[in-house]
């Protein structure tokens, strides 16, 4: 059972290296990427091991360079790493602050389409707490966008990050689908598990676009008329949208904080979860960044009078 309480209240890096390989979603080559432990107040920091210079690439809400299907990161130098937000979302729902990525390629290698094999490693390699506290960010105000029918928004929140997320698809296998989750309560193992998913008849199109040359029905479900093509079917009821509210954790990481906020999407994505976060940042009222005191208390008890402003 995957559970991330923020009782603990400490920021928190990985114990040891652990090492993944595979192939990129999109770009088809195949990938491998260390994830080392960092010190505190670092971040996590994606490193193009491949290239000699200029090869730190930051993930955060300024530097997605496209949002087309994935999300990409671009340093100042044009060096990208594509593909981040299964990564990212395992970092995020397990409460791992601080981590130096190498990567040998361009995109992270996708897995099982979901963010599984991470979760698990991670919990296989284990933890190593500091005594510095972990930083939060606070909505204060309400900010929403609208682009046709999609629709998403964030409020406020006393204690968690709740994400209440919606898709509409034509596809009667898929048709219409919602899940609300609270990301640092809930058990998330389904939204883990979750792998990225097609229409059959989208396939081309995507190939034409020089995208998804690594895809395959060993890393994202495959949806024909009214089946899903993948032998061992959906792994949970949900599992379309559950796999977007796990594309929503990763990109709301390039936060860089831990958000206490009340998410709600209808029919969004990549591009809309970016600028939403652009939108809260553009103006310092909509958000409070906190950090907490004390080392240990359970999450229920969490509230202003143990919160420390360094807005």
């Amino acid at each position: 059972m995957y559970f991330y309480f923020m009782s603990i209240l400490n920021q928190k890096t990985l114990k040891k290296l652990v090492k993944f390989e595979g192939v990129g979603l999109h770009t088809g080559k195949e990938v491998s990427i260390n994830i080392l432990p960092s010190k505190p107040n670092t971040g996590i920091i994606f490193k193009r091991i491949d290239l000699k210079n200029n090869n730190i690439i930051l993930p955060n809400v300024y530097n997605v360079s496209n949002a087309t299907l994935c999300t990409t990161i671009t340093n100042e130098y044009g060096v990208s790493v594509s593909t981040i937000e299964h990564l990212m979302g395992a970092l995020y729902g397990l409460g791992i602050d601080n981590a130096l990525i190498e990567i040998n390629s361009q995109e992270v290698p996708i897995m099982d389409g979901s963010a599984k094999t991470f979760v698990e490693k991670f919990l296989e390699i284990g933890f190593e707490s500091s005594e510095v506290p972990i930083k939060l960010i606070k909505i204060t105000n309400e900010v929403s966008l609208k682009d046709g029918p999609k629709y998403i928004s964030i409020g406020k929140s006393n204690v968690s990050l709740d994400i209440d997320f919606e898709i509409r698809y034509s596809n009667s296998f898929i048709g219409n689908q919602k899940n609300k989750i609270n990301v640092y309560e809930d058990n998330l193992s389904d939204i883990y598990n979750s792998r990225t998913f097609c229409l059959y008849e989208d396939i081309e199109n995507l190939r034409k676009m020089g995208l998804a040359k690594g895809g395959s029905l060993d890393n994202a479900v495959v949806v024909k008329d009214n089946k899903v093509l993948n032998s061992e079917g959906t792994r949970n009821k949900f599992e379309f949208v559950n796999h977007k509210i796990l594309d929503c954790m990763g990109d709301l990481y390039l936060s860089g904080y831990k958000i206490i906020g009340s998410l709600k999407c209808s029919q969004g994505g990549h591009s809309l979860t970016n600028r939403l976060l652009r939108k809260v940042f553009a103006d310092k009222n909509n958000y409070t960044i906190f950090e907490i005191k004390e080392k240990s208390l359970p999450h229920t008890y969490i509230d202003k009078s143990i919160l420390k402003s360094i807005a």
